[in-house]
């Protein structure tokens, strides 16, 4: 994807679970690789991917699919609470305006939802992704993922009400 490729922005839907754990697992194994070790990208993000899983996850979701050239290239994932779970796109889309795209409409729906603030379990990599957008890292924590321990970082951005911005 060059700089001037638009990037669409859709609804995920149940069916979209093979290319977002596609996305998933590149991100992790690749993207990641100047953060984390090989052992700690195995642990999160596993040596293959189990499409059963995804599957039963993608059942009930809200999101959305970034897509280029109708090929998708990222995905996030919100709750009602404004909590996002998943936020990934392909290693060779980083950096590249993907993941601020799918951010904005994250924060719309959001914002729909009358959620006050968004809130995030960063990692390492995401971290300075989400702090450039206007998220507070709140604290640095340590996680076990099948006996490996991972950091992540608790973030949290508030919604704009009325024009402005709140982070209570």
């Amino acid at each position: 994807m060059n700089t001037q490729s638009k990037v669409d922005i859709r609804p995920l839907a149940p069916a979209d679970y093979p290319d977002a754990a596609r996305i998933y697992f590149c991100a992790i194994h690749e993207g990641t690789r100047g953060v984390y070790t090989l052992e700690q990208r195995r642990a999160w993000g596993g040596d293959t991917i189990n499409l059963d899983r995804w599957k039963a996850r993608f059942a009930q979701i809200t999101g959305f699919m970034a897509e280029v050239h109708g090929e998708p290239v990222g995905f996030m994932t919100i709750d009602e609470t404004g909590y996002i779970d998943l936020a990934f796109v392909l290693p060779s889309v980083a950096g590249k305006g993907v993941g601020g795209t799918l951010l904005k409409a994250v924060e719309r729906w959001a914002s729909t939802q009358a959620a006050p603030r968004l809130t995030t379990h960063a990692s390492m990599a995401a971290r300075p992704f989400f702090a450039a957008h206007g998220w507070a890292t709140q604290d640095a924590e340590e996680i076990e993922r099948q006996g490996v321990t991972l950091t992540r970082y608790k973030m949290r951005k508030g919604l704009s009400t009325q024009g402005q911005e709140t982070d209570q």
